[in-house]
């Protein structure tokens, strides 16, 4: 599978937020991430990287 994973950087650091994000949807301020599992995670933040190679999305919070 092709999915990314999404991370959040906390104190310089990538914390995985999300595993195999499927769609990612920006609703003003906030993104909404949902899985190919189903699991939907809400977070307010600017995107800082998409790595596709690497499978790779990083957020940065505001």
């Amino acid at each position: 599978m092709c999915e990314a994973h999404a991370f959040i950087l906390k104190d310089g650091e990538e914390e995985m937020f999300l595993e195999s994000v499927d769609l990612v949807k920006l609703e003003g301020d906030e993104i909404n991430l949902i899985s190919i599992f189903g699991e939907q995670k809400t977070l307010k933040a600017r995107l800082k990287l998409y790595d596709n190679t690497n499978q790779k999305i990083v957020f940065e919070p505001f």
